[in-house]
């Protein structure tokens, strides 16, 4: 393929990553190919590699896309439920990561080299879905624990993606669970029970 110069670095960045998000959502990690996305863009997959220095930066970018899309829909599905706002979370994880599979595991699949790092904007833009959970968390703890409201809510991040992991890998089926959701949410309100939060009504 030929040498193009049809739009700007910011332009190619971009139709990179939108590409690049499609490709992943449609074949997953493993079978992700940095060649695929130059042919869909139209370009070479020098230019790509001109564009994103590494593979690795490529990725992070697609993967800051999952989050940013994570949120959003996290908040549309809040603003939907006035009450019971940590079981819509919760609900919200799972059923975004079920419709979304391959670019879900692929946030996880995606180690970084020990030399590499996030930038404070891909941090930021990440970091969107965690303070989402971060201020539901802290509305519904007293106003004496809700300091504790970060370190909570990364505590249960990890208890709800254990069992939501479980769930889409097939482990959860094999020990014939099928309310993973359900199972997740009762630990999570059993921590935050403990740190003073009450129970929503039934």
């Amino acid at each position: 393929m030929g040498r193009r110069s049809d739009h700007t670095r910011q332009e190619l960045e971009r139709l990179f990553v939108v590409e690049g998000h499609k490709h992943m959502a449609e074949v997953g990690f493993a079978r992700f190919s940095a060649r695929e996305v130059a042919k869909r863009v139209g370009y070479s997959v020098g230019t790509l590699y001109n564009v994103f220095g590494t593979l690795d930066q490529l990725l992070i970018a697609i993967n800051t896309r999952t989050f940013q899309f994570w949120a959003d829909y996290v908040r549309e599905r809040l603003d939907m439920q006035p009450a019971d706002r940590i079981r819509c979370l919760v609900e919200a994880y799972f059923s975004f990561a079920h419709a979304n599979a391959n670019s879900w595991n692929a946030i996880y699949d995606h180690h970084l080299p020990p030399d590499l790092k996030l930038s404070d904007e891909q941090n930021a833009l990440r970091g969107g879905l965690t303070q989402i959970i971060v201020n539901e968390v802290a509305t519904v703890l007293p106003t004496k624990t809700q300091r504790e409201a970060p370190r909570l809510a990364r505590s249960l991040i990890a208890v709800v993606h254990g069992h939501c992991a479980f769930d889409l890998n097939g482990s959860f089926a094999l020990m014939s669970i099928s309310d993973a959701p359900e199972l997740a949410l009762e630990r999570v309100w059993d921590t935050l029970a403990r740190n003073g939060a009450k129970l929503p009504r039934r």
